[in-house]
């Protein structure tokens, strides 16, 4: 196997590893949703705090000590990537996650709540649902898209990107319009977000392997999530305020703006590949 081949491959097990990844998050989502229902909120983070330093004693005593240690030193300055390429990918990663969160972690919960009359059991086990299913699909992105043997590159991002700007502008259409039953626009709204919002995460998550040299992987990988969480962290403070100001559509033409935001930068990701150097060559 050479060339593209090595690259579907690669494609397919990224997207099936953060796919499965992201599955077992919704099983977060649906305890959480329990956990606030039997225990209310307070015993409920206190729950949780136990079961971290549960988790933590068991890797204390469980783990290698030499895990996870670096064999060498890695600078501050080296975690920023010096590739145009992964800078680009990292800074549309963090609008695209900004999108998600700015409506879906603290706006939607708030509305299916207050709005829908929805408890905390059928909240927590919605959007459980949603996630597992994301996951899912993200694992299937390589079958979803089939390019005829050749893997995603800069413009399979763009062309995903610009297509979910439209669902959260549909959905804030749809509930703002007054016509369409809100409960079916979240729902279906939410059902095309998954689909379309993990085809992309599945094509950048490959692509920051793509583009990375062999010997800094890790690094690239670590500054590409850094923008993640950043975007994430952006998203989900933007989310609580402007459901305050705005509700639920103020939250969703936020979507809109930062999806499209990641749309434009990754308009400079690069088209082509570039053949599958051997070991120890660099790409120029």
């Amino acid at each position: 196997m050479h060339g593209d081949g090595l690259r579907c491959a690669l494609f397919k097990w990224v997207a099936i590893l953060t796919g499965s990844k992201n599955a077992l998050k919704g099983v977060g989502f649906f305890l959480g949703g329990l956990l606030l229902a039997w225990l209310g909120f307070a015993t409920s983070l206190w729950s949780m705090a136990a079961a971290l330093v549960l988790v933590l004693c068991t890797c204390v005593i469980a783990l290698p000590t030499e895990i996870g240690k670096a064999k060498e030193k890695v600078l501050f300055s080296r975690v920023f990537s010096m590739k145009r390429e992964i800078n680009v990918l990292a800074a549309a990663r963090f609008f695209l996650f900004g999108a998600r969160d700015v409506w879906f972690v603290v706006g939607l919960p708030l509305f299916l709540y207050d709005q829908l009359e929805w408890n905390f059991t059928q909240v927590g086990g919605f959007l459980a649902l949603w996630v597992i299913g994301y996951g899912f699909v993200q694992a299937s992105a390589p079958t979803l898209l089939q390019r005829r043997g050749r893997p995603p590159g800069g413009g399979t991002a763009v062309l995903w990107t610009f297509v979910l700007a439209a669902v959260p502008t549909l959905i804030a259409v749809g509930l703002t319009g007054g016509g369409l039953s809100r409960r079916l626009v979240i729902i279906v709204g939410l059902a095309l977000f998954a689909v379309i919002f993990a085809i992309n995460s599945a094509v950048h998550s490959y692509l920051i392997v793509e583009y990375s040299d062999k010997d800094k992987i890790s690094i690239n990988v670590g500054f590409y999530y850094m923008a993640n969480a950043g975007g994430r962290l952006v998203g989900t403070v933007l989310s609580g305020l402007l459901y305050q100001f705005g509700a639920l559509p103020g939250c969703l033409w936020a979507s809109v703006i930062f999806t499209l935001s990641a749309a434009v930068i990754s308009l400079a990701l690069p088209r082509a590949f570039q053949p599958l150097m051997p070991a120890g060559v660099q790409r120029s």
